[in-house]
């Protein structure tokens, strides 16, 4: 058993655990919950003797972790997968700390059979990926054979298979008679595998009490109430008859009600009242995480912002999409050429004259077409009497007509 007693660990002026007392008894997976920066990874390191408390003191079968006899026999623990040497390999690093603990050999290999690892037993770690690390992690706890296991955050990585295996094997370990605390924020999982829940906020003891208990104490339920689409009049009209009886109707975003405050069938009798059909009537239960979202709303420290659209992407004009304009001529994008000027009225693809007879390729317009009555310039390699581009003379009659043209 695990048992804190006016835990408390300040790091200079911030506290990050403040008087926590909680027991985690065996027989039973307990759940360690709370938001990023609550304390729970300090919690743990104090239960293993990592980090000295301020005040308070936490024991495990009533002793400090210190002064437990060879500990890793009775307390086994996964704070940091990544904390592996990657030159060694899987077999490597559990034959080290079973050599250090006084374990035969022949538990490693059994260990690595149980997380699924014997097939890569001797590929060095740092080709591990992330859900391999934490088999090798969970390992290494179970290498002393310990009735006191610690998790931090197991199932990080795993995939939907490993996942299950995590959940059934924290079962099996607890029906066995010993003390499994597992913090995880995933709350779908612990919902499943946890029976009892301990939960902070902020470094303080918020809950400590089975899951059902957490939900009922932190959760309202309430009856989910749909009536036919395309008849709004009926659901205003169940919504007056509902809130006439008591109950309090909240609408929800694919059209449904919420009704608390009334049994199912009183509202099935007040809808038949008022002569209002039912596309759904059903009971809802909240779950873990609403539970929990609930509870810890107040004791958030990293609360993320709206994602305002708006100041993200352009408004689009009232009048989308828009009404079609003058129609622009595809350009093309495989030359960097700049176009001849408009007053030549020459055709996008027509070679010009000085480049005809000379054969070389036509330059295509860019998108660097001009507007109104300004024209592109045209690069300095296209100038000049050696270029292919225009040729003195020409350049002189464009300056000539451009200039026309803006007196014009």
């Amino acid at each position: 058993m695990i048992e804190a007693v006016g835990l408390t660990k300040r790091y200079g002026a911030k506290t990050a655990v403040e008087d926590l007392t909680f027991q985690v008894r065996p027989g039973a997976v307990t759940g360690f919950l709370g938001p990023n920066g609550s304390g729970k990874s300090t919690t743990m390191r104090m239960i293993l003797g990592l980090d000295r408390p301020t005040s308070g003191h936490v024991t495990i079968s009533g002793k400090p972790f210190g002064e437990l006899p060879n500990a890793p026999r009775h307390v086994g623990a996964l704070l940091d997968a990544r904390a592996v040497h990657g030159g060694r390999t899987a077999r490597s690093h559990l034959l080290a700390l079973a050599q250090l603990a006084g374990i035969p050999a022949r538990r490693v290999d059994e260990v690595l059979g149980v997380v699924g690892l014997q097939d890569v037993a001797r590929t060095r770690t740092k080709g591990f990926s992330l859900g391999m690390g934490q088999r090798l992690g969970i390992a290494a706890a179970l290498l002393g054979d310990p009735q006191v296991l610690l998790f931090d955050e197991p199932v990080n990585g795993l995939d939907p298979e490993g996942i299950l295996w995590v959940r059934n094997l924290m079962k099996a370990l607890a029906a066995e008679g010993r003390t499994v605390f597992v913090s995880s924020h995933l709350m779908s999982e612990m919902a499943l595998t946890a029976e009892h829940l301990i939960v902070i906020g902020r470094g303080r003891l918020l809950a400590d009490m089975s899951v059902r208990e957490f939900i009922a104490v932190n959760s309202a339920g309430f009856a989910r109430v749909r009536t036919p689409e395309g008849d709004p009049g009926q659901r205003e009209k169940l919504t007056g008859a509902l809130t006439e009886a008591g109950g309090h109707v909240m609408p929800e975003r694919d059209g449904a009600l919420r009704v608390t405050g009334l049994p199912l069938p009183r509202i099935s009798d007040l809808a038949h009242g008022v002569d209002v059909r039912l596309w759904e009537l059903s009971p809802h239960q909240a779950s873990l995480e609403e539970a929990y979202m609930r509870m810890t709303q107040s004791a958030v420290d990293y609360r993320s912002t709206d994602d305002e659209r708006s100041g993200l992407m352009q408004e689009l004009p009232e009048e989308w999409p828009p009404s079609p304009g003058p129609v622009v001529p595809e350009v093309p994008t495989e030359s960097w050429y700049a176009p001849p000027p408009p007053s030549r009225k020459t055709p996008p693809h027509a070679p010009r004259e000085a480049d005809a007879g000379a054969g070389t390729r036509p330059e295509p317009p860019t998108a660097a077409t001009s507007t109104g009555t300004g024209t592109a310039a045209v690069p300095p390699a296209d100038r000049g009497a050696g270029g292919s581009g225009n040729s003195p003379a020409e350049a002189e009659t464009t300056t000539g007509t451009r200039r026309s043209e803006d007196a014009r």
